[in-house]
């Protein structure tokens, strides 16, 4: 898909639309009006969002936001199609659990690939345009696990909580500008990385997980969603520099 298409409906951009997150919130988005620039969608989902009126920019192949050449591809991709992007999000990183006394330094790295260096080249690459603008929405999905200490997974929470200082670091930067920068992190979520990562793929180990949640449920990734999309869509402009946990009351 290529050209630019006109008109007055919001651009959004979802960076990974092949798994947790992602189409849930696309959808979401499309459903409160959104064009969209998806990255490597799940099959079916770029005819399910055409479906609802929404003009879809996809570009294949960008899941590593590491490395800084994917983001930017997303970026210019939506640029090119659009000529601006109203909204960007995107959730990075794994699981790693375990002691910090059996910890390595490669799971480490690993998490600092996904979990710091991704949302850097993220933001690096999704604010220029915006700021130019003087307007628009960021909203990375990090971890409430970055909220308590975690003996189980100590590397992960320590890393989550780096990256949700990151965006509060990064929002008060540009906040003069009318760009807006959160973070959302969620925990407990019903999705098969968690259930298995918590041990909750059983009935009997589901229910051993969702007795340590206040609300006693595992949330869900569409719930989830509409609460992403409150910093997304455009209707709530005062809000920058702040973190939300999606949790269920745990932290």
């Amino acid at each position: 898909m290529s050209g630019t298409d006109g008109g007055g409906r919001r651009v959004a951009l979802v960076a990974n639309t092949n798994l947790y997150l992602g189409p849930p919130l696309a959808r979401e988005l499309a459903r409160r009006g959104h064009d969209l620039v998806i990255g490597d969608p799940e099959p079916g989902l770029v005819e399910e969002l055409e479906g609802t009126g929404a003009a879809v920019e996809v570009v294949e192949g960008v899941w590593d936001l590491a490395d800084a050449a994917n983001a930017e591809r997303l970026v210019a991709a939506g640029l090119e199609r659009f000529g601006r992007i109203d909204a960007a999000t995107a959730f990075t990183g794994q699981i790693i659990v375990g002691s910090f006394l059996r910890s390595t330094r490669d799971e480490l790295h690993t998490l600092e690939r996904g979990l710091i260096d991704a949302p850097y080249e993220f933001l690096k690459a999704v604010l220029p345009s915006m700021v130019e603008r003087g307007q628009g929405q960021v909203l990375v999905i990090t971890s409430s696990s970055g909220n308590r200490v975690i003996a189980g997974a100590p590397l992960y929470s320590a890393l989550r909580a780096g990256a949700t200082h990151l965006v509060r670091n990064v929002a008060r930067g540009v906040a003069r500008h009318q760009v807006q920068v959160n973070a959302l992190g969620t925990n407990f979520m019903d999705f098969p990385a968690f259930r298995e990562a918590a041990g909750a793929d059983t009935p009997e180990g589901r229910a051993a997980v969702e007795g340590q949640v206040p609300m006693r449920r595992l949330g869900t990734l569409e719930e989830c969603a509409t609460l992403c999309c409150a910093y997304l869509d455009g209707t709530c402009g005062f809000v920058t520099g702040q973190f939300v946990a999606h949790d269920g009351g745990w932290s």
